[in-house]
C-alpha cells in the first residue's frame, strides 16, 4: 500500500489540473507559451500518474476498474466484482 502523503500529492496534483485545465486550453489555442510557462508545473496533465483506487499502487492500473491487478484479481476471486468470473475450460 502507497503511503497517504504519495496518494494526497496525486489527489493534489488532480485537482490543480482540473483547475487550469480552461486556461491552460485557451492560453495554448492562442500560442502565448512564456504564459504557460509560468503556469504551475502540477497543472501540466502530464505530470498525473494513475493509481489504484483503494491502494495506491502506482504499477499495473486497469483503466476499465481504476484499481491494480492485485486487487483486481482479490476482488474477482472473491465475487465482488460483476460480470467478471474466472475463466476454465
Amino acid at each position: 500500500m502507497a503511503r497517504e502523503s504519495i496518494k494526497a500529492r496525486e489527489r493534489k496534483r488532480e485537482r490543480l489540473v482540473a483547475k487550469y485545465a480552461k486556461k491552460r486550453a485557451e492560453l495554448k489555442a492562442a500560442g502565448d507559451y512564456e504564459a504557460l510557462d509560468k503556469l504551475p508545473k502540477n497543472a501540466s496533465p502530464v505530470r498525473l500518474h494513475n493509481r489504484c483506487k483503494l491502494t495506491g499502487r502506482p504499477k499495473g492500473y486497469m483503466r476499465k476498474f481504476g484499481i491494480n491487478r492485485v486487487t483486481f484479481r482479490e476482488m474477482a476471486a472473491a465475487g465482488k466484482i460483476p460480470g467478471v468470473t474466472k475463466s476454465s475450460w
